[in-house]
């Protein structure tokens, strides 16, 4: 087998060369700050009761290929290109290196098929009419040709070539002058660039695989519209419509008519008002949790989440939001909907108020990317480098695991009911998404907790201390509610949207 001179294995860490940033099969599955690659996958098991709508993932689907040639000699001529990967034998020992990798990606979110080897176009081309989401190409040899009938546009593509992680690969030299550029400067390989060339790197790897599965599984989503599916202001009265044209949402829409039918035989249902009644009594004695309301409001919480849960039963999604959920649901369910919203989210649901179509595909896109819970949020003013974030719906599991202290207080403009004060921690990496009204040009940043304060206004609240230009985001701010959880996902969402025509400005 010819390798690279630089390839020797290392003992510590089992990479061709000692690479702290190289992932093992546990470092893939825990991810790099020590949170599962795909929390949701814990968080929806919860939710998964006899009888009821489990939230929904479907995996990646992934074609691995190898590409590689194997040349003969010729005599005082140049007979192979760059590379070590030029015999059978070469080839075998790659594909046996390739599988242990992407044994080691594998997860519930990420599911590949049999890896491919292959020479040439006409096997590329029975490869591209396949079933899978995304083409991984291991590009250690083989003509521009081949690697352009592998990437058809209607499918993801990404390249892989080695360096130094083991045998280099022909395509560490040409991937950019060549295939993504076709020998001129301007880029010619319809849909793709440069994020879609990886050398060496599984982390650089799975981010990607992470933000294609979260792409997939937000494209087409179904969610329920309890009243109707609307968009904040003026800017917004299209947004529906966007939603089903860019992320192809299935919008299916619930009247408060049959709502409040549903409202009304929950009530009067002894068995649901027992389970109600035990389910919050449960809830209230959750370690950090301070009850500042009447207890009856949290009891009819958990009957209106009964309700929400049947609507998710009935429509067969995990996918929920609430159109003028105060003047319409307090006067039937004698709470408010911020509380019921609050724990289906850390179910592992995606439940969210006001039925802004502007802002809920960024909440989408950032659960399936993050494997999160998503806090929809009224933004405030920009200034010295914080920003307050707040609404009444937050969930407690920001993290997908740990539950969040909280005060379960009465929602703000009303005063009535019961909402969450979430007590986000203080120090927590955040992701911000910031979608406009156009569907054409999102903003995002990331920051950190700087604190969680009761100021008199939406009651889950916190400061962030963002990162990036405070005039920056102060005058390219749009749309109005934003998105956030826990966690590093500005990169992943950036991939995903370029792929739909949406551009994410970074702070």
């Amino acid at each position: 087998m010819k390798l690279n001179a630089s390839y020797n294995p290392c003992r510590c860490c089992q990479a061709p060369v000692c690479n702290p940033g190289a992932l093992t099969r546990r470092g893939l599955l825990t991810g790099a700050a020590g949170a599962s690659l795909f929390p949701a996958m814990r968080l929806g098991a919860l939710a998964a009761e006899s009888g009821r709508q489990a939230p929904v993932r479907t995996p990646l689907k992934v074609q691995p290929v190898l590409v590689y040639d194997v040349p003969k000699r010729v005599e005082a001529r140049s007979w192979r290109n760059w590379g070590a990967v030029h015999t059978e034998q070469d080839a075998a020992q790659e594909q046996g290196r390739i599988q242990r990798e992407i044994a080691a990606l594998a997860s519930p979110a990420v599911e590949f098929m049999p890896l491919a080897a292959i020479k040439t176009v006409n096997e590329a081309g029975k490869i591209a009419q396949g079933p899978q989401d995304l083409t991984l190409v291991y590009a250690a040899g083989g003509s521009v040709r081949t690697h352009e009938v592998l990437a058809p546009p209607s499918k993801w593509t990404i390249m892989f070539v080695r360096h130094r992680s083991g045998p280099v690969y022909l395509w560490y030299e040409i991937a950019h002058p060549r295939f993504l550029r076709k020998t001129v400067d301007e880029y010619g390989q319809p849909g793709m660039d440069e994020q879609d060339v990886v050398v060496d790197s599984q982390s650089e790897l799975q981010w990607r695989l992470r933000s294609l599965a979260g792409l997939k599984n937000t494209l087409g989503q179904r969610i329920v519209a309890l009243g109707g599916a609307g968009g904040w202001g003026a800017g917004g009265r299209k947004a529906a419509e966007s939603s089903r044209n860019v992320f192809k949402l299935d919008i299916q829409t619930v009247s408060y008519a049959d709502l409040g039918e549903m409202i009304k035989k929950a009530r009067a249902n002894e068995a649901v008002v027992k389970k109600a009644q035990a389910d919050s009594e449960a809830y209230l004695k959750q370690k950090g949790t301070t009850l500042e309301t009447k207890r009856e409001f949290v009891t009819n919480s958990f009957i209106l989440t009964e309700v929400f849960q049947q609507v998710l039963d009935q429509t067969q999604t995990d996918c929920m939001t609430i159109n003028q959920c105060m003047s319409t649901i307090m006067p039937l369910s004698e709470t408010t909907a911020c509380l019921p919203l609050s724990l289906l989210n850390d179910k592992g649901y995606m439940a969210f108020c006001e039925s802004d179509f502007v802002v809920i595909p960024a909440g989408i896109l950032l659960h399936h990317i993050s494997g999160r819970p998503v806090f929809l949020n009224d933004p405030t003013y920009p200034h010295d480098g914080v920003v307050t974030l707040a609404h009444c719906t937050a969930p407690r599991k920001m993290d997908a695991d740990r539950v969040e202290p909280v005060r379960i207080v009465t929602h703000f403009e009303s005063d009535y009911g019961a909402a969450p004060k979430v007590e986000m921690r203080k120090g927590q990496h955040v992701t911000t998404l910031d979608p406009d009204f156009n569907f054409k040009r999102w903003v995002a940043f990331e920051g950190e907790i700087a604190g969680a304060p009761f100021l008199p206004i939406c009651r889950s609240q916190i400061d962030v201390a963002f990162k990036g230009s405070n005039d920056t985001l102060v005058k390219d701010m749009k749309g109005f509610h934003w998105m956030t959880c826990y966690g590093s996902y500005v990169r992943e969402s950036g991939y995903a949207l370029k792929r739909i025509g949406i551009e994410l400005q970074i702070v």
